[in-house]
């Protein structure tokens, strides 16, 4: 039991330092975008019509994130200092809390990422992996700006 409660306070001090860790600083929603556009660009050879459209594509989901992003970092917060209380009611609230909008983000990109490879031809398509932006080692546990994607499809 000691051992368990350790682990819990472990991941809640770890937790809480990757929350006063992060900036409240918002990034900019075009921003995020166009790195997003200019690395698709050039592993993908973009048209200029496709980049501009992946363009507003990213931009709008960046945009659509930034509300969950903001709630994500108050509820990890919250969940730390729940920890640190052993507040057990609020620990589970607040973890249903963060697989909401856990959810809502993977359901953002995942829109986007479907209104991507929408625009782009067969050939691009067939070296773009959905749900995980390009293969590589690790790939299907990244998300196109801040989270995990689905598993690539092969």
């Amino acid at each position: 039991m000691r051992n368990v409660f350790l682990s819990f306070l472990t991941i809640g001090v770890i937790g809480a330092g990757m929350a006063l860790a992060q900036t409240s600083a918002t990034p900019d929603p075009a921003a995020m975008a166009q790195r997003q556009v200019t690395r698709l660009t050039r592993m993908l050879s973009l048209s200029s019509a496709q980049a501009g459209q992946a363009t507003s594509i990213f931009t709008a989901e960046a945009a659509a994130d930034q509300s969950a992003m903001t709630g994500l970092r108050q509820a990890r917060t919250a969940l730390a200092t729940a920890i640190k209380a052993n507040d057990t009611a609020t620990i589970s609230t607040t973890a249903t809390t963060i697989g909401t909008l856990e959810a809502q983000l993977t359901a953002t990109n995942a829109k986007a990422q479907a209104a991507f490879y929408l625009i782009l031809t067969p050939d691009q398509q067939a070296k773009y992996h959905v749900g995980g932006g390009f293969g590589g080692p690790g790939a299907e546990m990244r998300g196109q700006f801040h989270r995990g994607g689905a598993p690539q499809q092969q």
